[in-house]
């Protein structure tokens, strides 16, 4: 008879990964359609001033 297999015990988790993660830094430019709205939007506006 085989003797019971031994659980194993999981690696802990690195505490500094979740902090780092939530630090991440997002675009540093305006999405192609971020900006075609805001021009779109300063069109708008201009042609309202006239």
């Amino acid at each position: 008879m085989k003797p019971p297999l031994k659980k194993r015990v999981p690696k802990p988790r690195n505490p500094y990964v979740a902090p780092a993660l939530q630090r991440k830094a997002g675009a540093h430019e305006a999405t192609p359609g971020a900006r075609r709205a805001a021009e779109k939007r300063a069109l708008q506006k201009r042609l309202a001033e006239q």
